[in-house]
């Protein structure tokens, strides 16, 4: 049973019908004692409760987040969704910090907050998703409950990040994924789609980092003919074209302020115009993001939207680098081994000796698991013969040492991250182009805008 609590019976009234419709029977209530007295007299019968942030003339919403306290007071477990206005997100924001599953704003989509009502007792009726509450399950038992082709490893920490995942991913909440570059945030989200009730839908990847300013709108929510000078056809957005399935937005962290506003909007009431049109568009999506910066720092500096974050990241996925598992490493270096067997040596099989597996897990891997497949992947081309042992890897590391020492060479696969080469060429055509910023932004390839965000991600000072 779902209890609405709001002063205004037509808006109780048009919840009670949307939501009896689907099954679910309410009750309602007009002011917050009511509310708690319903809360008391009914007890565990109430499995969610949906609440206006007024209850009087007053639009501070102190009324709604004093109830939401005694509620979160008296049933820790029991979802709260907040209803508010456009204008007064940042009300939900304070309600989110103090306990609340989720928030929609008024007017709401139906779709949108059935979709949140489904989501939150979801979660709820799947225990905390935060955190497991027993021991892990074993890899065996959750190969057999779930697809998690790709993501190898059984240490204990990875495991319960499985089972997260196994959780929400039927669930249609919104994950936000996090660690640091190499540590398999797009194989998460691949998971997470793969397990859900969308999986025969699209799943749709977007590196945000790699879309300019000037072109979000265009590559997000699409275009017609003639918006701009070079619309020369009608072009679907990413939006569009992952309805009914999955996007993920990799990169999340890398957005401006402006792209930032935009996207908001279609996270929270799946709504959005074509570049162009002002016919509003509704999607049905789930949203998952990843990225590598830390966005509640991002937040505190006023680089990114605080309300943004929180509708990111209803659920939060971080993976740990390599160096925290590196028990995992003997696994993973088979798996890796193997496929790189099949690609470069015709199915030839590759063993590794005992020391070049100590070898690997002794190393620190600043660039993760991606830097330990680019680094077997290169000793499985170079090989001669079919064992690997520790001379060959440590020859791999002389080549790859002096290579670093030449200013004008190329770096070895699996010696430098993405990040590390991308900071590296920056600093290198700050210093050919003696620091004049739009030469260097033309010679990469970006906008000046785009590459003022990496001066500040990679803490370069122009």
């Amino acid at each position: 049973m779902i209890l609405i609590a709001d002063d205004d019976p037509s808006v109780a009234a048009s919840l009670g019908l949307l939501l009896k419709r689907q099954g679910h029977p309410t009750l309602a209530a007009r002011s917050q004692e009511e509310a708690l007295r319903l809360l008391e007299s009914e007890g565990e019968r109430i499995t969610l409760v949906l609440q206006d942030m007024n209850f009087s003339r007053g639009t501070t919403g102190e009324e709604g987040l004093e109830l939401l306290r005694e509620i979160r007071r008296r049933r820790p477990q029991l979802p709260v969704i907040l209803i508010t206005a456009w204008g007064s997100i940042a009300l939900a924001v304070e309600g989110i910090k103090a306990g609340a599953a989720d928030f929609v704003t008024k007017p709401w989509s139906n779709a949108q907050l059935l979709q949140s009502v489904e989501t939150a007792l979801s979660l709820a009726g799947s225990g905390d998703a935060g955190e497991s509450r027993t021991a892990p399950a074993s890899r065996e038992d959750l190969d057999r409950r779930f697809d998690f082709r790709g993501l190898v490893g059984q240490d204990p920490r990875f495991l319960k990040i499985l089972e997260l995942i196994g959780r929400v991913a039927p669930t249609d909440a919104s994950v936000l994924i996090t660690g640091e570059s190499g540590t398999g945030k797009e194989l998460v989200a691949e998971a997470l789609h793969r397990n859900s009730r969308r999986k025969g839908g699209p799943f749709v990847k977007v590196n945000l980092g790699g879309i300019s300013s000037t072109l979000f709108e265009s590559e997000m929510f699409g275009h017609v003919k003639g918006a701009f000078t070079d619309a020369r056809a009608d072009r679907k957005g990413r939006f569009e074209t992952s309805n009914g399935g999955t996007i993920f937005l990799d990169e999340i962290g890398e957005i401006d302020l402006a792209a930032q506003v935009k996207l908001l909007r279609v996270l929270q009431d799946r709504s959005y115009e074509v570049l162009g049109s002002s016919l509003t568009r509704t999607v049905d999506v789930r949203v998952v993001s990843a990225t590598n910066r830390d966005l509640g720092e991002q937040v505190a500096r006023g680089l990114f939207r605080e309300d943004l974050l929180y509708r990111l990241n209803l659920i939060a996925i971080r993976l740990p680098p390599l160096r925290e598992r590196r028990s995992d490493i003997p696994l993973l270096v088979r798996s890796f081994l193997d496929a790189s067997a099949q690609v470069y040596r015709h199915g030839a099989g590759v063993a590794i000796s005992d020391r070049a597996l100590e070898y690997l897990q002794g190393q620190s891997w600043p660039g993760n698991i991606r830097q330990l497949k680019q680094t077997l992947e290169r000793a499985v081309l170079v090989l001669d013969g079919d064992r690997l042992e520790l001379d060959g890897l440590l020859a791999i590391s002389d080549l790859e040492s002096r290579a670093a020492r030449d200013p004008n060479a190329l770096p070895s696969p699996g010696s430098m991250t993405l990040d590390e080469m991308e900071k590296a060429m920056i600093v290198k055509s700050l210093r050919h182009f003696e620091g004049n910023v739009t030469r260097v932004a033309e010679a990469l390839g970006l906008s000046r805008a785009a590459l003022y965000r990496r001066f500040e991600k990679y803490g370069i000072e122009p």
